[in-house]
Formats: C-alpha cells, structure tokens, sequence
C-alpha cells in the first residue's frame, strides 16, 4: 500500500519536501492528501522542491492528480490526492500510464502554451 502524507495549510513545504523524497526513494511511490486550497498550495510546492531533492538522484518525480471523497468529524469532504512517483518507472504501453499523451512534448521541451481568458 501506498503511504499517504496528509498537507495542510499551515504545513511547512520544505518539510514536506523531505518527507516525500524519503519515502518515494523508500517505496518509489506516495500519496499527498489535501482538502482546500491553501493546502494545495503548501502541497505543490513540496512537491516542486522535492523534485529538486531527488533529481540528482535519476528520480524525474511526476504528480498525477484525482479527487477522493474522505470524512472529517463525521462530514464527507472532497479532497485532492497526488499520486507522486518516478516517471521513469512508470510502464509505457500505448495507452495505459506513463502513455504520451497527445500534443505532449518530451521533458524539457518548449511547449507552446494558449494565453487566460479574462473577463
């Protein structure tokens, strides 16, 4: 099973940084739990220097987003859960995960990107 580290707000990035990084070398995968988006927020950004902690070690770190109905104090909530794990041990079949997705470009490329719609 998939360890799950839970993020709040009020979480300090650089902390959660080094947790992921400890376990994804550990187990190769981990769960982030969020609800709000302040949490998010903290959660991204752990997730962005963690990508700089296990680089140096061939670690290309891929965040994959879903939605998870939990319960807090008995209410049902929406969280967000990232799936944080090791691109390169992703399986790359045709369209199963790890997949190029249409219009993608390889890591590092300049991909061109629409500008906001502001009304």
């Amino acid at each position: 099973m998939v360890e799950v580290l839970k993020v709040s707000s009020k979480s300090n990035p650089n902390s959660v940084a080094g947790a992921l990084a400890g376990v994804l070398r550990q187990a190769g995968a981990v769960e982030v739990q969020v609800v709000g988006a302040g949490a998010l927020n903290q959660a991204v950004k752990a997730i962005a220097i963690a990508r700089g902690f296990v680089a140096p070690s061939n670690i290309d770190l891929v965040c994959i987003p879903t939605f998870a109905d939990i319960e807090i104090d008995g209410q049902s909530r929406t969280a967000i859960r990232l799936a944080v794990e090791d691109r390169s041990h992703r399986p790359a079949t045709a369209d199963g995960p790890g997949a190029a997705v249409p219009g993608s470009a390889a890591p590092g490329a300049s991909v061109p990107v629409a500008a906001p719609v502001l009304s």
